[in-house]
């Protein structure tokens, strides 16, 4: 029986090139990609869904286990229990953070939902003996210790980005040579992992930045079963009193500054 390849799209840089790698037949063709939505991407990943979408002679299936902002702050207000992103957290010996649950629950959860649905099988059946699925996940040579075997003894996952030698910089490089666009960073825009050019990027959008900023204060006092302040950011301030201004702005001086062109250029 032939396998059912599949392929895993985050949406962001190295996912969408290798969509678009499978679309021309650059590395194997998948059945199809599936999306895993936590409702909580920013505005530009959805429009550069979209635009994906037309661009592959696949099909898109995208698929959710739930809101995962309104959940948390359902979690915050009411006490609801929640799968919690990595907030940071003063636990009395300095920042620490939760332990991130939310990955399994609103992404990969979602994703094998799917495939047994695509396999036909039903709730609870177990997948029959000698059907394989072949999972072609976005991870490049740059990324090469995220990658992971299958949790599930039929499912295969697939790295052709690493094959490939493409770094994330080459994905960058192949899509901009091919005359595609450049993929936004695909990531909630609550995420506590983001980097400072990340939290700038999010606050260039006045009503995405207005909302993360309430989003924060509301989880301060805490979630189910948390019993210290949450944060956003991990200097434990409030996401508006963080300093997000470059090393230039601040009026530090960059390499570039200081390089007197003897390195090797």
């Amino acid at each position: 029986m032939k396998p059912l390849t599949i392929l895993s799209l985050g949406a962001g840089v190295q996912s969408t090139a290798l969509a678009l790698l499978s679309a021309r037949g650059e590395v194997e063709r998948v059945d199809a990609a599936i999306f895993a939505d936590t409702i909580w991407e920013p505005r530009e990943v959805y429009e550069h869904l979209d635009w994906l979408e037309e661009e592959l002679p696949f099909p898109v299936h995208r698929v959710s286990h739930g809101d995962l902002r309104k959940d948390v702050l359902l979690s915050a207000r009411e006490g609801k229990r929640v799968a919690t992103p990595p907030f940071f957290t003063d636990q009395g010996n300095g920042d620490g953070l939760l332990r991130r649950q939310c990955t399994q629950q609103y992404k990969l959860d979602p994703l094998f939902k799917k495939i047994r649905g695509l396999l036909g099988l039903k709730k609870g059946q177990r997948v029959p003996h000698g059907v394989k699925v072949r999972n072609l996940m976005g991870i490049s040579l740059d990324e090469i210790q995220r990658m992971k075997e299958s949790p599930h003894k039929w499912m295969e996952n697939i790295f052709p980005l690493v094959e490939k030698r493409m770094s994330r910089h080459d994905c960058l490089r192949w899509m901009e040579k091919n005359g595609y666009p450049r993929p936004p960073r695909s990531a909630c825009v609550g995420c506590p992992y983001h980097s400072l050019k990340e939290w700038r990027s999010i606050k260039e959008d006045p009503d995405e930045w207005d909302d993360v900023v309430k989003f924060d204060k509301e989880i301060r006092g805490g979630l189910n079963g948390t019993k210290s302040a949450l944060y956003l950011h991990r200097s434990l301030k409030p996401l508006d009193d963080v300093d997000l201004s470059t090393d230039v702005e601040r009026g530090q001086l960059t390499f570039l500054d200081e390089c007197d062109g003897m390195c090797g250029n």
